[in-house]
């Protein structure tokens, strides 16, 4: 019977380590699974704030315009869930951006601060193009205000801080024509439209430009 006897303390050992060996792996599981639901909690999280703040910033933009209706189009866009593209009532749209001709005369500064008011500023034109959609909308007896000007040594800058390129301006020939003169209009002339540079005081009509609303 004595020898009998060593052989249940063994059993007790193996069974006692079994159990450990299990406490540890399950132990190891819950942590794997605890951190993975924790991962996916956060993901979740953080696309549905940016999907709120999205949504959020779309009303603040539409809010802020003050305008009572909007006009859009359905289009092919690289933006996901945006498939309408939209201007205020009478802007013209071109591109990603919209226009809007004031027939109001006022100076170069009171021109800006209308447009900004909107939502907007005064036109920027980067390309022949975009050149090109405008004045076909223009009255030729009229001159417009553009979003270029000068603050000293001719150095012209644009309104919304994009970069002035000497190889795609649309001056008129002999223009500009004084150090004086650091406003820009847009205008009709030796039977084509371009650009000259008047005195910032000067009354003149004037073009709004905004980019488009996406929704």
């Amino acid at each position: 019977m004595n020898a009998d006897s060593p052989p249940a303390p063994q059993k007790k050992t193996m069974s006692h380590e079994s159990f450990h060996k299990f406490s540890k792996v399950l132990l190891t599981s819950f942590t794997v699974y605890f951190l993975l639901l924790t991962i996916l909690f956060s993901v979740a999280l953080i696309t549905l704030f940016k999907k709120y703040s999205q949504l959020l910033e779309e009303k603040a933009i539409i809010k802020e315009l003050n305008y009572t209706e909007l006009e859009c189009r359905k289009q092919h866009s690289l933006l996901k869930d945006k498939v309408w593209s939209c201007c205020p009532k009478d802007w013209k749209p071109f591109s990603s951006h919209c226009y809007f001709l004031s027939i109001d005369a006022a100076s170069w500064s009171e021109s800006e601060e209308k447009c900004s008011s909107t939502g907007a500023h005064l036109m920027v034109i980067h390309s022949q193009e975009e050149q090109d959609f405008i004045t076909q909308i223009l009255n030729p007896k009229a001159a417009y205000y553009i979003g270029l000007s000068d603050p000293g040594h001719r150095q012209w800058q644009w309104v919304d801080q994009t970069p002035y390129n000497e190889s795609v301006t649309f001056w008129h020939r002999g223009e500009p024509s004084s150090d004086n003169k650091q406003c820009v209009i847009l205008n009709h002339r030796y039977s084509r439209w371009g650009w000259n540079d008047i005195f910032c005081s000067d009354k003149q009509k004037s073009i709004c430009q905004m980019k488009k609303i996406y929704l």
